[in-house]
Order: structure tokens, then sequence, then C-alpha cells
């Protein structure tokens, strides 16, 4: 089955050559590939084109959102390789060199210094320039309406595809505010049929967040949860009502989350739903999901990892995907 893939993708040029007789073209149906957002376990999308290339599985639509908008661009603009070595050399220091804090405006950091590094090595390529379909889906501030990013400048798209709503200050394009994409599609099927891909290949980042979102039936205050506020109230004075002020001071403010871990989760959360909806009522011909459940959300510097991660899940993919592609062919 795996050879019948390097015979869709490349021609069987073997065959040709003992026959000295041309063989037919053959034509395999048009493949999209989706790129889901994730932040830095979208590394692992790196894996995954370079996997279904050295298949000679090569797409001819690209959607991605957020993350998957940045390395499906750069791969569409020739600079996968570029990305790679970029995200390979990246430590926990270096990532907090790009980060431009910024206190005054809508998000936490401007993130001009990452456009920069994206400027540089991308130009003034625009997304008429690539070679094959893309679309990076961002999301309009007000309306919420889904936008797809089809033409223009390829960084701005991909500026707008990323723009974490709290983190980065979101972005002006075309006479709106766009912020990411992965708020109202974190796997954009749907754009890849609609640009014209018969046959749909996705990646979905967040498919190894076991036992999130489940439902507790019944839950409630008890003793233990008991406010600190209502337990100075039942006991205003003495040592009782010192001393168990003071421990519920402590259950209440050194066990609470950070408003980073707050907004980590909150956001590990609502891409994990509206993954799970959205692929359920459009779901690709074939789901690649990487096991990145150990990867933060922000772990830019492990992504040597995510990138053997998406080329480990890809190789296991390529079974349905070449049943996929003999049915439709």
């Amino acid at each position: 089955m795996l050879d019948f893939l390097k015979t869709l993708g490349r021609g069987d040029r073997a065959a040709a050559a003992d026959s000295g007789v041309e063989p037919p073209q053959q034509h395999r149906p048009s493949i999209g590939l989706v790129l889901g957002g994730g932040a830095a376990r979208g590394f692992a999308h790196i894996g995954v084109i370079k996997t279904l290339i050295a298949k000679g599985l090569v797409p001819d639509v690209i959607a991605g959102t957020s993350i998957g908008a940045v390395v499906g661009g750069c791969y569409a603009a020739g600079h996968l390789d570029a990305l790679e070595s970029w995200a390979r050399s990246l430590t926990s220091r270096s990532v907090l060199s790009y980060l431009d804090v910024n206190l005054s405006g809508s998000g936490l950091i401007w993130g001009h210094r990452l456009a920069r590094r994206l400027e540089a090595e991308l130009g003034g390529i625009t997304i008429d320039d690539l070679p094959f379909r893309f679309a990076a889906i961002a999301t309009e501030i007000g309306t919420g309406h889904e936008i797809w990013l089809t033409r223009g400048n390829l960084v701005e798209a991909m500026r707008a595809s990323y723009t974490l709503p709290g983190i980065f200050a979101p972005v002006r394009l075309g006479g709106r505010w766009l912020v990411d994409g992965t708020l109202v599609n974190p796997v954009p099927v749907a754009a890849a049929r609609a640009l014209g891909a018969r046959l749909v290949l996705a990646v979905n980042l967040n498919a190894d967040l076991f036992g999130r979102g489940t439902t507790i039936a019944s839950h409630g205050s008890d003793v233990d949860g008991e406010d600190v506020f209502d337990g100075l109230r039942r006991n205003p004075r003495g040592l009782i009502g010192l001393f168990g002020a003071e421990r519920m001071v402590k259950r209440q403010f050194f066990g609470r989350p950070g408003i980073s871990t707050v907004m980590v989760e909150a956001f590990n959360v609502m891409q994990d739903r509206i993954a799970r909806s959205r692929l359920a009522g459009d779901p690709p011909d074939v789901l690649v999901n990487p096991r990145l459940g150990s990867i933060g959300l922000f772990e830019f510097h492990r992504a040597q990892e995510a990138i053997a991660l998406g080329a480990e899940a890809t190789e296991k993919a390529l079974e349905p995907l070449a049943e996929a592609l003999a049915a439709l062919g």
C-alpha cells in the first residue's frame, strides 16, 4: 500500500525506464492539508509535512489556523527548512527574547519581534504568489466572524491567525481587527474543501488531552471549601477564629492557580471543545493525531520532540491515506 502512495505521488519511473515506453499519467485526487492550532505543539506540523513530501504527496491546498498557518505558510513559500532550523535552535532563554512586553495596549506582547523575524525570512511574499491555494484562519473582534485570509501579504495573514487574545495585540487587516483563528475553527477542514481539495488530511494537535471535558454531575460547597470571609464572619475574634482564617487564606491564595495558568488552561478547554465540535460536524477523510499532551502550549524550546511526534503520527496515517486515495482515484 505504501508503494501505491509513491506511485501516485511520483509516477513509476522504474517501469518507464525498463520498458522504454512512457506509462500513462496517473492522476490522484487533489489533497488538502489542514494544520490545526496548538501553539508550541504546532512544530509537529513540520514533521507531518516532511513525511508526506518524502512519500511524494505534495498537497494542492493548505488551510491553517494559528501555528498551523505559520508552518503551512512557510512551507508554501518554500521556507520550511529555514523554519525547522530556527525552531530546533530555540531555547527557553531565546524564546524570551521574542517577547516585547506591552503594558499599555490590548495584549501583553506587541509581537513585533516575531513579526520582524518572519518578515526577514519571507519578505514581501503574498498569498497570491504561492504555488497552491492557501488560507489562514482568523477571528474578527466584535462580530466573531470566521475570516479566511486567502489573499494579500503572507506574514500579515500569519500574524492575524496566531494573535492569541490577551497575549498578542490584535492585528488590523483589510479594515478588520483580527485575532487567533482558534477561537472559531481550530482545525479548518471546511476551508480546505471550499478551496478545492477532494481529499482532506487534517492534523489535530490536541487529540492527546485525555480525560478532559467530562461532566461532574454533582458538586457544591463543603466545609473544606469554605470561603475565607465566611470563616472570619463566624469567628471574628479569638485564637480559633484567627488560626482558622489563616488556614483558609492559605487555601484560597497559595493553592489558587496563577493568571498564566488560568489563561493557558482556559485556552486548552476552549480549543479542545471547539475542535471536537467542528471535527464531528465536518470530519476530514484522514485525521493525524500526534501524541503531544506532554508538551505545553508555550514550550517552544521542545521543537525537536514535537517534530518527531508529528512524523511518527503521519507514518501511522499513511495506510488509511493510501486507502482513501485508492477509493477516490
